[in-house]
């Protein structure tokens, strides 16, 4: 089967950390793969937010996900500190994608947990349609 492979980047211009809470844990007594998807998400807010921008307020227009891929690397337990790298690329027209890389420190080195790509494109929610991105969105988050 094939498996899912994520070029990230050589280079990240944003990281954050976020503590692993009991409450991340699944059954398996690890991370799920439905908290690490919220964990990229946070870090997605958190570099826009840098930006001055929020996901439903993006130069007059919000984001939207149309895509999303993980490739899991290593388990995350509670306790754990999760560097949270973000980029973003591959403008488009009508949106972009964010590249993350997520490390914990393991026996004082960085150990990748994660990579991950999620396509985004500008949404007009009072429309209900999509819109062309903002050059001043390409402009700014292309640093």
């Amino acid at each position: 089967m094939a498996r899912i492979k994520i070029a990230v980047p050589a280079n990240f211009n944003f990281s954050m950390n976020i503590p692993i809470r009991i409450t991340d844990l699944n059954y398996g007594g690890h991370v799920g793969n439905d908290t690490v998807l919220s964990l990229i998400h946070e870090a997605r807010a958190q570099f826009l937010q840098r930006y001055g921008y929020e996901e439903m307020e993006i130069a007059g227009f919000g984001l939207i996900m149309v895509d999303a891929g993980i490739e899991y690397k290593a388990e995350l337990f509670h306790g754990d500190i999760v560097t949270a790298h973000v980029c973003a690329q591959n403008f488009t027209r009508m949106g972009l994608d964010f590249f993350y890389k997520l490390e914990k420190d393991n026996n004082g080195k960085q150990q990748v947990v994660a990579l991950a790509k999620t396509g985004m494109v500008c949404f007009d929610y009072k429309a209900k349609k999509m819109a062309p991105l903002p050059a001043e969105v390409v402009t700014r988050l292309s640093v």
